[in-house]
């Protein structure tokens, strides 16, 4: 039987908190998340039961939380997170090796209230 590309959250096993495998094998596709309401509040890309391409978050009632990208288990480019009424709280940008260059973050007003640059 083939394998699904996406899978429930809660049908899938965790392995040492990095490997997701569904039915005993390293999974590769979607897995998503439910809120209690039936809002879907998660969707992940896995390749071979790692964290790998396009992961986004929404708030139970809709709204985007937060999206960023994954290759083989690391954070890559830009991620971002919003607060529920759609402006920035955070925004990180990694290189393609996970590693963190650069972090903002804002407040409710729309102020930045942080800036790293991290030096490689």
């Amino acid at each position: 039987m083939a394998e699904p590309a996406r899978i429930d959250f809660d049908d899938a096993d965790c392995q040492d908190g990095l490997l997701i495998t569904y039915q005993g094998t390293p999974f590769t596709g979607e897995v998503f998340e439910r809120h209690p309401n039936g809002q879907v509040i998660a969707v992940t890309g896995y390749t071979d039961g790692r964290e790998d391409g396009p992961s986004h978050e929404w708030y139970p009632t809709g709204e985007l939380k937060a999206k960023g990208l994954v290759s083989n288990g690391r954070a890559v480019g830009l991620h971002q997170e919003w607060f529920r009424d759609g402006s920035l709280t955070r925004e990180d940008h990694f290189d393609n090796k996970g590693n963190l260059l650069a972090s903002r973050t804002w407040n409710e007003d729309g102020v930045l209230t942080e800036e790293k640059i991290y030096r490689r």
